[in-house]
This record gives C-alpha cells, structure tokens and sequence, in this order.
C-alpha cells in the first residue's frame, strides 16, 4: 500500500529548530518522514535519528530517505533516553514532536483509527502491541471506560456510554468500529452535529488508552529536556487540547524554574530555569494549510529552548 502522508506545519517546525550545522536531531514520530527529510535538505553534516511504533513508517522512511545521516529506530519515543545511549549518543541539538495519528495510519482502513469506515477495532500504533481497542472494550469495566471516556476525550456521557457498552457486549463483543459508532449514536441525545462530536471523543479517548499516549508524552518531554544541549530546542506539534495542555504546563514549569509558594519572599526550592519559552503563543497553520489539509486545523506548535 502506497504510504500517503501530510506533513503538518513542516516548515514552521523545521524553522524554530534553529538548525545547527553538524547538529543531532532526533524526529520522535518518524510518520511520513516529512519533517526529516526537510531537516535533512537544510542541515550540513550531522545526524537525524527517526523514531516510531509503526513499522509502515520506518519501512516508508527507509525507501524515501537516502542519506547516510539518518538513522532510524523501531521504539516508543517516551524512551528516547534509551535509543539515543544504544547509539552511544548522550547529547542532542534538537528534538521534534508530531503527536497523533499519522495521515497513512487514519487512511489504512484495517487500522480501525477512523470512524467513517466500518473496519476491526484496532487502533494500535505498533501492530505488535497486544492491547487493541477491542480488548478496551470487551474487558474494561464500566467504570475504567467511564474514566477514560471523560478523562482522555472530556466526554459528558462518559458513564452513559460506557454502561450501553457493558449491556451490549453480553450477547455481541465488539469487534468493528461501525458496533462503537452504532453505540454511541444510540446512546447520545442531540442533533446529528452533537452525536458525531461524541464518536470522535469516543474514539479519540480509546485510542489514547490503546497507545498510552499522554503519559509518553509526559515522559518523552521530561527525558527530552535533559538530553537538550544547551541551546537547544524541542518543539512540539499536538492537535487536541489535552496534549496541548501537557506540553505548555510542561515547558511553563521548566521555564519557571523555582517552585516555592507565592508567599515565600525568598526562593528556598534553589530550583532554576531549564528552559526559556521561543512561543509565547501556540503556531497555528495557515489559511493556505488549512485549506489544503483539514486534518491541520486543530495543530498548536510550541517550542523551548535548553539554557
């Protein structure tokens, strides 16, 4: 299957990098290799190391990039600490994050990521994984699907949803997309409108649980600013507001440094700066992006950078 992928924010991202010629950079979400293949147009020498789960990706990667400076590696990019000290390296220049699902992943049917095609519910990153959305949905009890209906996809009918889940998966388990859409539509009072706003919440919210998502974004964001040479910067691309979230708390706190009370006078944490904030404000997609690519509409892209 040919690998179809559109590379969100491309030159915006590449740009607040701040390339340094003969610099390391590390693409944690390899996807269609759109970012690193324009980091590898632009930088001199060097080295770029590719990261992912799926193996569409690295497998695309490696037909389209020809270059003996990149390298790329099967893994989860929450650990990072990990792929970089196997290739003997304990220092970058700059680290990128494209969080989500990838074009290619969302249009493989037989991933079960979308919800406009009736497929097997599925919706791994790494297809070697063993939890799938199915297991979340015939194991889970109602009250862990609950949780993670309203705490990953901030649904309102979270308890509602998820008892119709455990009452219709006695006689029929789930196993296509078309059962978790039917579901939903039926359990979920409102217009049209408001019911595909709750299967896109649904969805989202199983696929962050399938994946473990916002925990190794977490984890990938700590472990990343510590790997940072100085003056180097990581920049992140999210597109829901809960990684959104994540990642300005995250480089807020790493801004701020000191964590004592507002009412101490003096500083006793001894706690400093990591990090001086390059976006004040998110980097949203053009009008000329949005129109070519609907799935850019919701991209926010923040960056750091390592003092």
């Amino acid at each position: 299957m040919e690998f179809k992928h559109y590379t969100v924010l491309k030159e915006e991202a590449v740009e607040l990098l701040d390339l340094k010629q003969g610099g390391i950079y590390v693409d944690c979400t390899l996807g269609g290799a759109g970012h690193t293949s324009l980091i590898l147009q632009k930088l001199k020498g060097g080295r770029v190391i590719g990261i992912d789960r799926d193996d569409d990706a690295l497998q695309n990667a490696a037909k389209k990039l020809n270059d003996d400076r990149f390298i790329a590696v099967k893994s989860n990019f929450c650990d990072i600490d990990r792929v970089l000290a196997d290739l003997g390296i304990d220092g970058v220049d700059g680290i990128l994050m494209d969080l989500g699902v990838s074009s290619h992943q969302l249009d493989t049917v037989e991933r079960g990521f979308s919800y406009s095609v009736d497929a097997p519910l599925d919706m791994r990153m790494d297809s070697s994984a063993p939890l799938d959305a199915a297991v979340v949905l015939n194991e889970y009890s109602s009250e862990e699907l609950s949780r993670i209906f309203w705490e990953y996809g901030e649904e309102r009918f979270s308890r509602k949803i998820a008892a119709a889940i455990e009452k219709q998966r006695v006689d029929i388990p789930y196993k296509t997309t078309a059962q978790l859409y039917n579901t939903v539509c039926d359990t979920v009072r409102g217009s049209k409108t408001d019911k595909l706003s709750s299967v896109k919440r649904i969805f989202q919210a199983v696929r962050i649980e399938v994946n473990g998502e916002l925990a190794a974004v977490e984890e990938a964001i700590e472990k990343g600013l510590e790997l940072l040479n100085r003056g180097g910067r990581m920049a992140i691309i999210s597109f829901h507001s809960l990684e959104d979230r994540i990642v300005k708390n995250r480089f807020a706190t790493a801004a701020k440094g000191c964590i004592c009370p507002s009412d101490i006078p003096i500083c006793v944490c001894g706690k400093k700066p990591v990090v001086k904030l390059v976006t004040r404000k998110p980097v949203l997609p053009t009008e000329k992006e949005l129109a070519e690519n609907s799935r850019s509409h919701s991209a926010k892209l923040r960056c750091a950078e390592k003092l």
